[in-house]
C-alpha cells in the first residue's frame, strides 16, 4: 500500500500530462467543481482540489499561451455554473427572449473567463515554477476580480472571497480588506498546498503551512470579533419588511398590477403597524410614477405607517407634453400625507436588463417593461428622512460592488437594499445576490436592510448576523429593529479598496523575494 501523498503525487502527473480536449474538459471540470464552493451549496472543500488542479495545468502548460488557455477553460467552467441562473430571467418570456439564452449563459462565462485567463498568464510570465508562482497567481487573480469590477461596466459577483458567507468568522476579514481580502486569503490557503506534491524546495514545506496558519488565525480573530450579545438597536425604531413573492410573469401584467399592489397593502397593514417607523416594500413594487399620479399616492398611502414612511421601489419618470421621455430606477419615501419625502435613482444599470448598450449597432432589446432605457442617477447617496437615521440606498444590483455602496463625504448609519430577485425563480441566484449584500455590511460596519420581491428579505447587523429573514419564495411580512452601526469605523470603511491594492503589491513583492532565494540560494 502506498502513502496516500504518492497518490496524489500520480494523480497530479496524470493531470499535468493531458492534452487536447481532456486537458480542456479537465479544465472545465475543475472549475466548475470551485462553483460548488459558492452560495448556497458551500462545499469549501473543493476549492483544496480545483485551485491546486489549476496550478497544476498551468505549470504543465505548453508555454504562457497554453497557460492562458488552462485559466480560461477553469474559468469558463467556473462561471458556467456559477452565473447559469441568469437564463431564469430569459424564461420569464420565453418567446421573446428564449434564444438568448445560451448568450446570456454561456456568452458571459468566456467573457468573465478571460479575468482568470490574464491571472495564469501573468504568473506564468512573471515566475518560476512552484512556491513564487502562486504568489503571483493570488496576486494576480485578486487584481483582475478587481479589475472586473469596473470594466464594461462591471461584473464583480461570485468573486472566489464570497464563498466565507457561510462562515462568519473567516468572512469578517472583509472589515479589513473588503472581499477581495478574502479572494487573496482564500487563493494563498487552498492553493499553496500544492507544494506539497512537487519536489522539496526552500520554502515548499513551510508557506503553504504558513497561509493554512493564517486561515486558521482569522476564523479565530473573526470569532473572537462577534460580540455574543446581539448588537444594539435603535430605540423605537420598527421596520416591516414585506415581500409579496409577486412572480415576475404576472409582475407587470396589466391584468394584475393592481392585484399586487393591493397584495403589498393587505401584507403592510398586519397588526402592529401603529408603532412602525417604516413600512419597506422592495425594487419598483409601486409600478406608478408615484410625483405624478396623485390617484396611485392616494392608494399607497393606506400602506403608510400613521407615523413613520412607507419605502418603496419605484419608477420616476420626466414628461414632456405628457409624453415619457426618461425614466429612473428609484426608492421614493412617502409620508402618512401623501406627501414625497425623499428620492433616490439607481446609479449602476444592469446591462440589457434595464438599458441596452451600444443600442446602435446591437438591435437587442432590454428584459424590463417598456422599450424606453432607463437612466441611470448621480451615485452613492445618504437620504435623511424624518424619523429614521440617515440612510444609504441600494437597488438591486448596486449591492455586487465592494467599495462602492456609500457616500463616504456623509456616511449613512445603515443601508436598505431593495430589490426584485423574482428574475432567478427558485435558482443559486437570489442567494449569491443575498450574500453579496450581507458582505457589504461587514464591510462597512452598517446593518443592512434587505427586502427583495420573491426573497431573501433580512434584517442583517454589522457583522453579517441575520436576525430574521423571509426565506426565498415566502409572501409575508416581517417586523424588526433597526440596528446601530459600529462605534468605530472599520479599516475597510475608511481605506476602500487601496487596502487590497497594497496587500497585492506585498504579495507581488514575496513572490520576487522567494524567486531570488530560489535563484541565488
Amino acid at each position: 500500500m502506498t502513502f496516500p501523498p504518492d497518490r496524489c503525487r500520480r494523480a497530479a502527473a496524470g493531470l499535468a500530462g493531458l492534452t487536447g480536449w481532456r486537458r480542456r474538459g479537465a479544465a472545465a471540470f475543475f472549475g466548475l467543481l470551485a462553483a460548488l464552493a459558492l452560495p448556497p451549496i458551500h462545499w469549501l472543500p473543493v476549492l483544496w482540489i480545483s485551485l491546486p488542479a489549476l496550478v497544476l495545468l498551468m505549470d504543465s502548460a505548453k508555454g504562457p499561451r497554453g497557460a492562458f488557455a488552462d485559466g480560461w477553460w477553469w474559468g469558463f467552467g467556473h462561471f458556467t455554473l456559477g452565473f447559469y441562473w441568469i437564463g431564469h430571467a430569459m424564461l420569464v418570456d420565453p418567446l421573446r427572449f428564449g434564444w438568448m439564452i445560451p448568450f446570456a449563459v454561456f456568452g458571459l462565462a468566456a467573457v468573465i473567463a478571460l479575468f482568470p485567463a490574464l491571472a495564469t498568464l501573468t504568473a506564468r510570465l512573471l515566475m518560476p515554477e512552484g512556491g513564487p508562482r502562486v504568489l503571483m497567481l493570488a496576486a494576480a487573480w485578486v487584481f483582475f476580480e478587481w479589475c472586473r469590477s469596473w470594466m464594461l461596466t462591471g461584473f464583480p459577483w461570485n468573486l472566489i472571497g464570497s464563498v466565507w458567507d457561510a462562515a462568519l468568522p473567516v468572512a469578517q476579514f472583509a472589515a479589513l480588506t473588503g472581499v477581495y481580502g478574502l479572494s487573496l486569503l482564500t487563493l494563498l490557503a487552498a492553493a499553496l498546498p500544492v507544494l506539497w506534491l512537487t519536489p522539496a524546495r526552500r520554502g515548499h514545506r513551510l508557506a503553504p503551512a504558513a497561509a493554512l496558519a493564517l486561515l486558521a488565525g482569522v476564523a479565530l480573530w473573526g470569532a473572537a470579533r462577534i460580540p455574543a450579545a446581539a448588537s444594539p438597536v435603535w430605540p423605537g425604531l420598527t421596520l416591516r419588511l414585506v415581500q409579496a413573492d409577486v412572480p415576475q410573469s404576472d409582475k407587470w401584467s396589466p391584468g394584475q398590477r393592481w392585484l399586487n399592489l393591493e397584495k403589498h397593502i393587505d401584507l403592510s397593514n398586519a397588526p402592529g403597524k401603529e408603532r412602525l417607523a417604516a413600512t419597506i416594500w422592495p425594487e419598483t413594487a409601486a409600478q406608478t410614477f408615484i410625483a405624478d399620479d396623485a390617484n396611485g399616492r392616494a392608494m399607497l398611502t393606506g400602506a403608510v405607517p400613521p407615523h413613520g414612511l412607507l419605502l418603496t421601489g419605484a419608477p420616476r419618470g420626466r414628461f414632456q407634453n405628457g409624453e415619457l421621455v426618461q425614466i429612473w430606477n428609484s426608492l421614493q419615501a412617502l409620508d402618512p400625507q401623501g406627501h414625497l419625502r425623499g428620492s433616490y435613482d439607481k446609479a449602476h444599470l444592469v446591462p440589457f436588463g434595464e438599458y441596452t448598450p451600444y443600442r446602435d449597432i446591437l438591435p437587442i432589446p432590454k428584459l424590463t417593461a417598456g422599450s424606453l432605457d432607463f437612466s441611470a442617477g448621480p451615485g452613492p447617496r445618504t437620504l435623511t428622512l424624518p424619523g429614521l437615521p440617515p440612510v444609504g440606498p441600494i437597488i438591486c444590483y448596486e449591492a455586487i460592488f465592494p467599495g462602492a455602496v456609500v457616500d463616504r463625504a456623509h456616511r449613512p448609519d445603515w443601508l436598505l437594499n431593495v430589490t426584485n430577485d423574482g428574475w432567478f425563480g427558485t435558482s443559486a441566484g437570489p442567494y449569491q445576490h443575498f450574500a453579496a449584500a450581507r458582505m457589504r455590511a461587514i464591510e462597512e460596519g452598517l446593518p443592512l436592510v434587505r427586502d427583495a420581491n420573491t426573497g431573501i428579505s433580512a434584517v442583517v447587523d454589522p457583522y453579517g448576523r441575520i436576525l430574521g429573514h423571509l426565506a426565498l419564495g415566502a409572501s409575508g411580512s416581517l417586523d424588526l429593529p433597526l440596528p446601530k452601526p459600529l462605534a468605530v469605523l472599520n479599516p475597510f470603511a475608511v481605506y476602500g479598496n487601496s487596502v487590497v491594492l497594497i496587500l497585492l503589491g506585498v504579495c507581488a513583492a514575496l513572490a520576487l523575494f522567494w524567486r531570488s532565494l530560489l535563484r541565488f540560494g
